[in-house]
């Protein structure tokens, strides 16, 4: 692992340091939105405002990086990124957030393109499980982190902006100064989206769905918990408990979905997921700290390896040659879900309180547990003999894919026919 690891070390470093500010953001700016007293609606407008940034960065990132390369554009992205938050200290209006959040999205899916690729070219067939692993792990483990410290000064002042903005900043040193080298200048590639839906119908559908879900639970989580408690340090705890559930279960689930199947493994998890959720909606406001803590991990158990299993089923049907449109089209179906999750869920939640975000999650993994249901029903057998390895899909679990990278050979035969999908 030493020897797998020590290429990208200054890079993990740079990145563990860039997604704690991150992390920090996404629990700090609903808090603080809460007590400007924006409305629910401006606040899940706000969220989908990130993830509409984010999607257009999936689209730019790759011509960006071709034309000065990749230490350039991270430099750039992350100077772009760090002034965001310290901004959003200073003008407190809806308006100028949404333009914010959207400035942030675009800069993270870039450095997340940027990371990625990163990665997938210092790593080989070899260690590339390993080096993706520790890489997810990192960014689940201090994003939590970052939540954690909104804890660290009252939110309705300027330290904590200050904070994020540092911790963003600080991120672009190691990769500054490393001497590892640098990736080479990218291929373009362009995204099918209607060849992805014939491909992986399933997978498809799961992506814009988890989209759907997660994205409205970045945006309006903390303003469920300030609904349903007094207690402001809830939001942090809470959304650090989905996160640490969430990757708590990526290799129990993905194990099992190589076991039995990545389709039925997605009923589970979603059927498993809905019901957590209508528990949160019954159970709005009577649970203690300790008991509503425990079901958001729970609930994140299910609902964030959801979309690492629709990435792994999609690439069981994938030729060699589709790889990089799987894998950008995925993240574009997956960004597009998480910009109408938060319209969604605050509409939902204007009407019937804060506990609407659960109503919304619960229907939408509802829905995708029916849908992929039907799709088992109608097929005779599962393409077992073809899945690719849990590990590899494990990298666009939470970050942008690799939009833009030309595909790495495979030994396997990856031949399956869609129609068996």
């Amino acid at each position: 692992m030493k020897k797998a690891l020590a290429p990208v070390a200054t890079l993990l470093i740079g990145v563990a340091i860039l997604l704690t500010g991150q992390g920090m953001q996404g629990t700090l700016l609903p808090v603080r939105a809460s007590l400007e007293s924006f409305s629910t609606l401006s606040i899940g407008i706000i969220g989908a405002a990130y993830f509409f940034g984010f999607t257009v960065g999936c689209l730019k990132g790759g011509e960006l990086v071709k034309s000065v390369g990749h230490v350039r554009v991270f430099l750039a992205m992350t100077a772009l990124a760090s002034s965001s938050p310290l901004l959003h200290g200073l003008v407190l209006h809806p308006v100028a957030w949404v333009v914010l959040r959207s400035l942030t999205g675009f800069c993270f899916a870039v450095l997340y393109v940027v990371i990625e690729s990163w990665l997938n070219e210092q790593s080989t067939n070899e260690n590339r499980g390993i080096v993706f692993s520790t890489y997810v792990m990192i960014t689940l483990t201090v994003m939590a982190a970052g939540q954690m410290m909104t804890l660290l000064y009252d939110p309705s002042g300027l330290q904590l902006f200050i904070i994020a903005s540092v911790l963003v900043s600080l991120g672009a040193v190691p990769v500054a100064l490393t001497k590892s080298k640098t990736p080479e200048l990218p291929h373009e590639v362009e995204v099918d989206l209607r060849r992805l839906f014939k491909l992986a119908p399933a997978g498809a559908v799961g992506c814009v769905a988890v989209g759907i879900s997660n994205g409205a639970f970045w945006s309006l989580a903390p303003v469920f918990t300030t609904g349903v408690s007094d207690n402001p340090a809830l939001a942090a705890w809470f959304m650090s408990a989905a996160v640490v559930g969430g990757a708590v279960a990526q290799w129990p689930l993905g194990i099992l979905s190589d076991r039995i199947g990545r389709r039925h493994t997605i009923v589970l998890s979603a059927f498993c997921g809905a019901a957590i959720a209508l528990t949160m909606v019954l159970a709005a406001g009577k649970l203690d700290f300790f008991g509503i803590n425990l079901l958001g991990a729970a609930w994140g158990a299910f609902a964030f390896p959801a979309y690492t299993i629709a990435v792994a089923h999609a690439n069981d049907y994938a030729e060699v040659d589709d790889y990089v449109m799987v894998s950008s089209g995925l993240l574009l179906l997956f960004g597009s879900g998480a910009i109408i999750g938060p319209f969604v869920a605050s509409a939902v939640m204007e009407l019937t309180g804060p506990s609407g975000l659960y109503l919304t999650t619960a229907l939408v993994h509802a829905v995708l547990a029916l849908y992929v249901l039907q799709r088992i029903l109608r097929t005779d057998r599962l393409p077992t003999e073809n899945r690719t390895e849990f590990g590899d899909a494990l990298a666009t679990t939470y970050t942008a894919s690799q939009v833009y990278e030309e595909e790495i050979q495979h030994t396997e035969d990856h031949g399956a026919e869609s129609q068996e999908n």
